[in-house]
């Protein structure tokens, strides 16, 4: 696959080990820095969403906001998705069939104004519990790339992810990407219920926020992980 990511924003909150790592499924270990794990709400764009042997042209363009956690297997770090809600039904379904992803419909509007982005998401499955998120945010301050070794870098990062197929095997998909070209975010959070569904209620302190504009993006197809020998 290829893809497009736009007007991305990362936020993300330290949420105790104990309450994530009960919901991964076996084979997966949590991930944390410093003791801590964390889980993240990212909205943003895509355009050119296609099969790498399709024109960039033909691709398919939507909107799409994903609730994660990061984790490992066998060393190797990763993210895992709760949930991802897309604007497309076709990608919605594509996604669930072809990779397991737990996507689900969502009515999404991005407007654009200068450098601010206006994003709004509501599920419109209600059978998998209402969440909903309403932002505007813009970024300060240059651009950098995270350095090594800093939360920033192992926050965002990250190469691989993890997902469980409609075999019910658990499997891995690299990714790749220039590093993030973040940035600080300014933001106003107005609504945010996103992990409601899950049970989990964020802490009331500010999340750390960065935005990134633009990057490409190449993925390559799942496959499953081996059994740990007994």
């Amino acid at each position: 696959m290829a893809m497009r990511w736009h007007d991305l924003l990362f936020l993300h909150w330290p949420v105790p080990a104990r309450i994530l790592a009960p919901m991964l499924p076996s084979g997966l270990e949590l991930d944390t820095f410093d003791g801590s794990a964390w889980i993240g709400v990212v909205p943003f764009r895509m355009t050119g969403v296609r099969l790498r042997c399709i024109p960039q042209f033909a691709g398919m363009t939507f909107a799409e906001i994903n609730v994660r956690t990061y984790v490992k297997a066998g060393g190797k770090s990763g993210v895992w998705f709760f949930s991802l809600n897309a604007s497309s039904w076709l990608a919605v379904r594509g996604a669930r069939f072809a990779f397991g992803l737990p996507y689900h419909d969502a009515e999404i509007s991005v407007r654009l104004e200068e450098e601010t982005v206006h994003y709004h998401s509501f599920r419109a499955d209600k059978r998998n519990g209402r969440a909903e998120f309403d932002a505007s945010y813009k970024p300060v301050g240059s651009v950098y790339r995270a350095a090594s070794g800093t939360l920033d870098h192992w926050l965002t990062e990250r190469y691989c992810l993890y997902a469980v197929d409609r075999h019910g095997r658990l499997c891995y998909g690299d990714i790749h990407h220039h590093p993030w070209p973040l940035q600080p975010a300014e933001f106003a959070l107005r609504i945010n219920t996103m992990t409601r569904p899950l049970g989990i209620i964020l802490p009331e302190t500010l999340p750390l926020a960065h935005v990134a504009h633009r990057l490409d993006v190449v993925a390559w197809r799942f496959t499953p992980l081996k059994p740990n020998p007994p």
